[in-house]
């Protein structure tokens, strides 16, 4: 008997009490029960109307039978089969299911219908389908993952960050929107972190996170999502430098972020209701709010789940605290431009400022890397593959920079001069002496290895030559014997036109390549 059978037996041994307990003489409990019939009563589920002589006769009957549990309902004998659908077409509909595990109930249905020109109602379907045990979680094609709460034993073992859409704010007369980053400890529940931008890009991400390093020291582990910004290079050298492993989050795995969802659900709740409720505010006034409600409010109230306040929690939980070389954090942080240096002003343009450079630079495509939050006064410049060649000084163009002396050149050791009169004289000796006919034949300027080889290595083969097939090379050496004006600078812009960087395609560029430059000898 179940809660709500037992439910209802109650309500019959109350309602027939005085007869149970013979409280009544045998001669008028029939009377008795007349008598109920003609009263009002509330039945459990809420209805209200008159039990009938024969329903109180058949319970008192069972009860004096059976007692208690004899006035348990009883189970009908077709449950759980099918009433209005012939048991041979929910069979169909089990089979068509276990044949194909991923057949929706619309395409049952089609094939019920071709049958036996009937179909069965969606519920209807799947509860006889959950029945026979032809789900697919049941058939085991679904594999749902079976999940645990996050959870660590100590303070900054484990923090969890993310972005937001945050509530809009006035700037300069304009209502523009915010973005909240927000990192908390996956112990304490304690926000480290929690701030409203204009952006969400990596400065943000890095002002979020320098400022949460510099509070808090460095955690353990840091798990983020598989956003842009946190798979950028610049994050991953900085958790390297302070020994943070990053962790991201599955892709399309919601779930896995429940922990600072959940956090930002809250202060959209508590707070952002709030503020959008009210008058619209700045920026710094949006943040203020922000700081106060972690403070008073959330840091101080029982979490839910841990039953403790974070403030109290993240205290109880603190055993080391990883202090950070934040020259370490900013060196990987620092952001990296390439520009070229004008030829003229022997500078670099870099978000409105001009930074001067060694005059030997000009012309030359360098690497700008500079601190986004210092007061750029200066820029480190390097070369594109990475040496370092000095640095940039903010300077105005209108100022005149005096030039440095030309130091005086001393006598060249070799003399083209000198060249010249030698090779003339040879020309005159070999005139003076007769022609010398040769045999003129004809060779390619590019041999095939170095060709092939050039394609290796632009598939990125290690090996070269090596790692391609006998098949390849064949392939290989049929567009080399089409033309003799094939060079090291047509295989690159084969290459780089190609829509895939795989052999096939290399190669219909190339002949694309070869096609033309004959069209344009012609």
């Amino acid at each position: 008997m179940d809660k709500e059978q037992e439910k209802w037996a109650i309500f019959w041994c109350d309602l027939l009490s005085p007869v149970i307990y013979e409280e009544i003489e045998p001669e008028l409990i029939n009377r008795y029960l007349k008598q109920l019939t003609q009263k009002k009563i509330r039945y459990p589920d809420g209805r209200i109307g008159n039990p009938s002589l024969s329903t109180l006769r058949r319970k008192f009957n069972r009860y004096s039978q059976g007692g208690f549990d004899a006035l348990a309902r009883k189970s009908r004998s077709d449950r759980g089969k099918a009433r209005n659908i012939a048991a041979s077409i929910i069979g169909k509909a089990v089979e068509l299911k276990k044949e194909q595990p991923f057949r929706s109930p619309d395409i049952i249905n089609r094939l019920i219908e071709e049958m036996y020109g009937v179909t069965v109602p969606r519920s209807t379907l799947y509860r006889h389908l959950k029945h026979a045990n032809a789900t697919r979680l049941k058939l085991g094609v679904l594999r749902k993952k079976v999940r645990k709460r996050w959870t660590r034993n100590h303070t900054h073992d484990l923090w969890v960050g993310d972005f937001e859409d945050g509530p809009y704010v006035l700037q300069n007369g304009q209502v523009v929107p915010t973005y909240l980053s927000a990192f908390i400890d996956c112990h304490s529940r304690y926000a480290v972190e929690a701030r409203y931008y204009f952006r969400q890009n990596l400065d943000v991400l890095i002002d979020s996170l320098i400022r949460a390093l510099s509070t808090h020291g460095a955690p353990l582990q840091l798990y983020v999502d598989r956003a842009k910004i946190y798979l950028a290079n610049a994050l991953r050298a900085a958790c390297y430098r302070l020994n943070i492993k990053l962790l991201h989050r599955p892709a399309k795995d919601p779930p896995a972020g429940g922990l600072i969802e959940r956090l930002i659900q809250t202060i959209q709740m508590q707070l952002e209701a709030e503020i959008r409720a009210g008058d619209i505010l700045t920026l710094q006034q949006l943040n203020r709010c922000l700081s106060a409600w972690l403070a008073v409010s959330y840091h101080k109230t029982i979490h839910s789940e841990t039953k403790q306040p974070p403030e109290q929690r993240y205290q109880n939980g603190l055993t080391v605290i990883r202090s950070v070389d934040m020259a370490k954090v900013i060196e990987s942080f620092m952001q990296s431009v390439n520009r070229t240096v004008n030829k003229t002003f022997s500078d670099v343009q870099l978000d409105k400022r001009f930074y001067r450079v060694d005059p030997k630079l000009r012309g030359d495509r360098l690497q700008v890397k500079y601190d986004p939050f210092s007061s750029w006064d200066t820029v480190h410049i390097y070369s594109l593959g990475g040496q370092y060649l000095g640095c940039g000084t903010l300077h105005d163009r209108t100022t005149v920079i005096p030039a440095h002396p030309q130091q005086p050149q001393g006598k060249p050791e070799h003399s083209y001069t000198e060249l010249l009169i030698r090779q003339h004289k040879q020309m005159l000796a070999e005139q003076t002496g007769g022609i010398d006919y040769r045999k003129v034949i004809q060779r390619r300027p590019w041999p095939f290895h170095e060709f092939a080889k050039t394609v290796a290595q632009l598939m990125g083969k290690k090996a070269a030559l090596a790692d391609l097939s006998a098949g390849q090379l064949e392939s290989l050496k049929k567009v080399y014997n089409q033309s003799l004006a094939i060079n090291r600078q047509m295989v690159k812009q084969a290459f780089e036109k190609a829509l895939y960087p795989t052999l096939p395609y290399i190669i219909r560029e190339l002949k694309q390549l070869i096609r033309k430059e004959a069209e344009n000898v012609s």
